[in-house]
């Protein structure tokens, strides 16, 4: 009977440790992740016990209020993906000094690029160190116009690209455009071509609220922008015409093709 009251307030008594993860994602860079390890709750010791990468525990000593993860001890190489888990102390909170050291950067090198007539882009690259999107940017209107997004591949392999943008007539400058962390723009060198495209007439339909655009005669569809005196886009798309009958009074400036026009909303 002793025995039995005796568990039972070792049972009571008892208090479990719980344990949290904190994991950062991302792919490595050439630098090391510094980490502040705060003491524990209890005094004894300090907030993270155990850290893996990938998967496999570091060999470094964690037990101190700072440390490092030094990734070359893993033979991980640059670029290479990596999971890092902290785990500690429920009680408790690790940070991580610099998490951007293993956040993607741009790094591609432009082996080819080209632009045929009809608008399909091809451009190949190596070196690249992690996965970002590579915007490709159309030149018109006086400013370099967004067109599409690809993904990378992140690889610092031979990578092949295609992308089918839609050319305005005449001359056609494109650009593919990376922008990382650092918010810095890594550019390509500019493509120029000069398109079959039709150079384009904006035409208004008495009576209505209409533009229609003409290229040889025929009604055809293009990008365009339409704004208001104070530059605000108040109608964008891709079209032969544009219904502009909810406008407000005033004037209004239409960019399409690689030209620009006006319109003027009476009262």
């Amino acid at each position: 009977m002793k025995k039995l009251i005796a568990s039972g307030l070792l049972f009571l008594g008892f208090s479990p440790v719980v344990f949290a993860d904190m994991s950062l994602e991302g792919h490595y860079q050439g630098k090391n992740l510094y980490v502040q390890s705060p003491e524990s709750d209890d005094g004894f010791g300090y907030c993270i016990s155990r850290v893996t990468v990938n998967g496999t525990p570091i060999s470094s000593n964690i037990q101190t209020s700072a440390f490092q993860i030094d990734f070359t001890e893993l033979n991980i190489k640059v670029g290479e993906h990596i999971i890092v888990i902290l785990e500690h102390g429920d009680g408790c909170h690790p940070k991580v000094m610099n998490p951007e050291v293993i956040l993607p950067r741009s790094t591609f090198v432009i082996e080819e690029i080209e632009c045929a007539e009809d608008g399909s882009l091809t451009w190949l690259t190596t070196g690249e160190s992690g996965k970002l999107p590579f915007v490709i940017e159309q030149y018109k209107w006086n400013k370099w116009i967004a067109v599409g997004e690809v993904d990378g591949t992140g690889e610092s392999k031979l990578n092949s690209y295609t992308f089918n943008l839609v050319p305005h007539s005449g001359e056609n400058k494109i650009r593919v455009v990376q922008e990382d962390n650092t918010g810095k723009k890594h550019v390509s060198e500019e493509v120029v071509f000069i398109s079959a495209a039709p150079v384009l007439e904006m035409r208004t339909i008495e009576g209505q609220r209409v533009i229609e655009f003409f290229g040889d005669g025929k009604k055809v569809s293009t990008k365009y922008e339409v704004f208001d005196a104070y530059g605000n886009i108040v109608k964008k798309g891709y079209s032969s015409s544009i219904d502009y009958s909810n406008l407000a009074k005033g004037i209004y400036y239409v960019n399409y093709d690689n030209q620009n026009g006006k319109v003027i909303v009476k009262g």
